[in-house]
């Protein structure tokens, strides 16, 4: 048991070369408001004047104290006097951390390299800082123990300190208070409240159950006449599990008096003799020594299987990471190569979807790449409308364009094909838009296969992804132009022969079969209306001949646009019959047209009247235009249905051609393109011999993480070796 605190000396000893607090040690921790006597309590538990004393705060680091009992068989330092006389073996003596090998054998020397200290970081005017002070005390006068002297709990900044010194504090404390290994050693003045106490305060918020907490009561000496600490002694004002050890300690005139602490240490054994008889031998300094060994040696104890679990898990993670880091490079060359070739195998894994290291949260890679494809892009598609923006009136319109000048019995071929191909090329722009995705993740999986090799030399890692970039580059205008060559191709041409295309057209047959059927009634009726003409002509007025003729202008075929043709002033039949102004307005054919009166037949002029040279009559504007509104008529209504059900049907084909042939044409000339030859791309311009030194650079941060991961993992081994030497008899 008595050899468990030394060891637990060593793993502190370990740990404090490397800097870091990577396992959390049992120790001591000294826990109490300001100029309670924390300071007094560490002295007598030493015997030696050593740490700096004085008004208001004065401890403003913590400070991690080891005391070492040694024996006479111990190897002492030899210690040569600067006053030239001779050496001599030191019986007590003190190391610090910061200064290394050097020996303190004044402790007066100890309490000002330990103000030096203090100020070096935390200034001269009451500053505080967490940093602490690791000091090492070797005397055959001490019990082994651990203690953490901690600043004293105060509520109000002084000089340099923080408005917010209060919390800083408590946080400090906290710190190392809320270690499941510490004991909290929480010391209250006696002439004080009990129930006031903030280091009980503190050391209930960390150990809630009271199992790690030992009160002292200090300043017994100095409590108001007819008053005593036995109620608290006790603890029956407040309850502490681990018990209340009462202690005094010397004034501030017995300091400055240099009152010896031996001679204090019997002042204190006649007080508690004198004043609390029954409790003599339970409380005093000499008592509270030997309760802290025994506690910590037990606590040691408890605390040291899981003390080797923690040491064994940490050091194989430190020897993975270290490894992770890499070695020393040797040969240059091989080490390029092999960089090279791995980031090519991860990336090209990680399109196939078989890296090592795959991605839960989020799609990456190849998964993404089939989700533009498949999810994306066919959304996208199967959101246009293949008639938006076609409206009734450009439909009608791009009809009649397609006539001419003769009036058509049937839907022009024309008008579907310049429709069709006008809807068809809203595919390129999503086309497109779906290169630029892929080109933009296969851009994005550079990111996602930088392993720590090529995190360790930034140079390298840099040059590997402009060579990618730069070959993404290149690639990514020759698929444009494939992908504007697909929707080129369908433009080139219509195939109204195309299988899917059947189903739509026998549609189409069937409206153009009534068509027919109706034009071969109308054209019957016309024949049976000029037999009765003929017949009836001696009967009937001359007020009967428009009539005659608004039947017959319906008569003719009808144009692509529902209106009938113009009338030509050589048409025997209009320049045989009397016609009124009122029965041929040319101008209610389009909008805003002119009113124009039906010239004067040529029986009916005088020769006066009739002009030397007759100059043509404009009858209509310069540019027709529809009326703004009017009704469709039923040929118009048939004409439109037969065009957009073409249009839609032949749209949906080739929205599927695009669909299907866009995704092979990525992945033919930019992915695979890119698998293929990523390695030859990256070996062609990376490996040259005059480029080895700057590639293979390796970055300042990564030595250092090597350096501090090396240098941990020794300290772990060697914390291993130091609780492998206990035997279990030793322990239990």
């Amino acid at each position: 048991m008595e050899s468990l605190i030394p060891v637990i000396n060593r793993l502190q000893d370990v740990f404090n070369t490397v800097g870091a607090d990577v396992i959390q040690l049992p120790q001591i921790v000294v826990v109490g408001t300001q100029s309670c006597g924390k300071s007094s309590v560490l002295e007598n538990l030493v015997g030696r004047d050593f740490l700096p004393r004085g008004t208001g705060i004065v401890t403003r680091r913590p400070l991690v104290l080891q005391l070492i009992h040694i024996t006479d068989l111990d190897d002492r330092p030899m210690i040569e006097p600067d006053d030239g006389t001779a050496p001599y073996n030191a019986e007590e003596w003190g190391k610090f951390l910061h200064t290394k090998a050097k020996i303190y054998t004044d402790f007066s020397e100890i309490r000002n390299e330990i103000n030096s200290e203090t100020e070096r970081l935390s200034g001269v005017n009451k500053g505080i800082v967490s940093d602490p002070i690791h000091l090492k005390i070797y005397s055959p006068h001490v019990l082994t123990l651990t203690l953490v002297d901690m600043p004293g709990i105060t509520k109000v900044a002084v000089g340099d300190q923080p408005e917010d010194i209060e919390f800083l504090i408590h946080d400090m404390v906290l710190k190392y208070i809320i270690n499941p290994n510490s004991i909290i050693l929480a010391v209250t003045a006696a002439n004080t409240d009990f129930a006031t106490s903030d280091s009980l305060k503190f050391s209930r918020e960390a150990d809630p159950d009271g199992r790690r907490t030992l009160a002292v009561i200090t300043k017994l000496d100095l409590m108001d006449a007819g008053t005593d600490a036995f109620e608290v002694m006790t603890g029956r004002v407040i309850p502490v599990k681990l018990g209340i050890i009462g202690v005094i300690n010397r004034s501030q005139l017995d300091i400055q008096k240099n009152k010896d602490i031996k001679d204090a240490i019997v002042d204190e054994l006649t007080f508690l003799q004198k004043k609390y008889p029954t409790l003599a031998n339970r409380n005093g300094t000499k008592h509270l020594a030997k309760t802290l060994n025994k506690m910590l040696m037990h606590h040691i104890r408890d605390c040291l299987p899981e003390l080797k679990a923690r040491v064994n898990i940490l050091i194989s993670q430190y020897q993975q990471l270290l490894a992770s880091y890499g070695e020393p490079v040797e040969d240059e060359g091989q080490t390029l190569l092999q960089i090279i070739t791995r980031f090519a195998s991860d990336y090209c894994n990680t399109i196939e979807g078989t890296a090592k290291n795959i991605e839960t949260t989020e799609l990456c890679g190849g998964a993404r790449v089939c989700y533009i494809f498949h999810e994306t892009f066919t959304e996208t598609l199967n959101s246009i409308n293949p008639l938006k923006g076609l409206k009734t009136l450009d439909i009608l319109t791009a009809i009649r364009n397609a006539t001419g000048p003769r009036p058509a019995l049937f839907v022009p071929e024309v008008s579907f094909e310049l429709l069709s191909k006008r809807q068809i090329r809203r595919l390129e722009e999503p086309s497109l838009r779906c290169v630029e995705l892929v080109h933009d993740e296969m851009q994005r999986i550079i990111q996602q296969c930088g392993t720590q090799e090529m995190l360790r030399f930034p140079k390298l890692h840099e040059k590997i992804v402009d060579v990618v970039t730069n070959l993404l580059r290149k690639r990514l205008p020759i698929t444009n132009q494939m992908v504007e060559n697909l929707v080129a191709i369908e433009l080139a041409y219509i195939n109204t022969k195309h299988p899917d295309f059947a189903s739509d057209a026998s549609v189409v047959d069937a409206l153009l079969s009534q068509a027919h059927t109706y034009s071969d009634s109308l054209k019957s009726k016309l024949a049976s209306g000029d037999h009765n003409d003929k017949r009836d002509s001696r009967r009937k007025p001359p007020s009967s001949i428009p009539d005659t003729v608004s039947e017959a202008v319906p008569s003719r075929p009808m144009s692509a646009g529902g209106n009938p043709p113009q009338p030509s002033s050589s048409d025997p039949s209009l320049v045989s019959k009397d016609v009124t102004v009122n029965s041929w307005d040319v101008g209610s054919f389009f909008k805003g047209g002119p009113r124009v009166d039906a010239p004067t037949p040529f029986h009916q002029r005088s020769p006066e009247s009739t002009p030397a040279k007759v100059h043509p009559v404009n009858l209509l504007p310069d540019q027709p235009t529809q009326p703004a509104t009017r009704k469709l008529t039923d040929r118009e209504r048939r004409d439109v249905s037969v065009i957009e059900k073409l249009i839609k049907s032949y749209f949906l084909i080739v929205r599927k051609n695009i669909q299907d042939s866009v995704p092979k044409a990525i992945m033919n000339f930019l992915v695979n393109h890119v698998k293929d030859n990523i390695q030859s791309e990256l070996v062609s311009q990376l490996y040259k011999s005059e480029a080895y030194a700057t590639l293979l650079k390796e970055s300042e941060e990564m030595s250092t993480r090597r350096r501090e991961a090396a240098e941990m993992l020794q300290a772990l081994q060697k914390a291993s070796h130091v609780i492998g030497e206990i035997r279990e008899m030793h322990v239990w």
